[in-house]
């Protein structure tokens, strides 16, 4: 499967970023070593969204904390970046896109990024995947 995670990074061009604690939504608890990820940096950090393409090499679930009934999973990652974005796709380009039923890759990305701000990995379509490529040369 594929994900993208938005949160803060300080330095798109790393080649290995870290990223502890991070909220899990809409599929994203099941990220593995060896799934594709798609970085953006968030804004509420002030990033400009999607900013690299990357191979998560190292998962570990955090574990939830004792007598706390309703959790948002989290996942500490490891991600080695294999592509810069060629060009912007972050909360301006991406608001627009905001009939929730309609089936387009946009609107997916708007609704489980922007919808609700918080910074977190979720898993994409295969069609949100092959859009969010096409921001990255082959």
């Amino acid at each position: 499967m594929v994900y993208a995670i938005k949160t803060e990074i300080r330095d798109p061009d790393a080649l290995e970023h870290s990223f502890l604690e991070q909220k899990t939504m809409y599929g994203g608890k099941d990220i593995m070593a060896g799934d594709t990820i798609y970085l953006f940096a968030s804004e509420n950090e002030g990033g400009s969204g999607l900013v690299a393409r990357g191979t998560v090499i190292g998962v570990v679930a955090v574990p939830r904390k004792a007598n706390v009934v309703r959790q948002t999973p989290r996942v500490t990652l490891k991600v080695r970046r294999t592509a810069l974005s060629l060009r912007p796709l972050g909360r301006r380009e991406l608001a627009r896109h905001k009939e929730w039923d309609d089936g387009e890759p946009e609107t997916e990305l708007n609704f489980k990024f922007y919808r609700q701000a918080t910074n977190k990995v979720v898993g994409l379509s295969d069609s949100a995947a092959a859009f969010l490529n096409s921001f990255f040369q082959t």
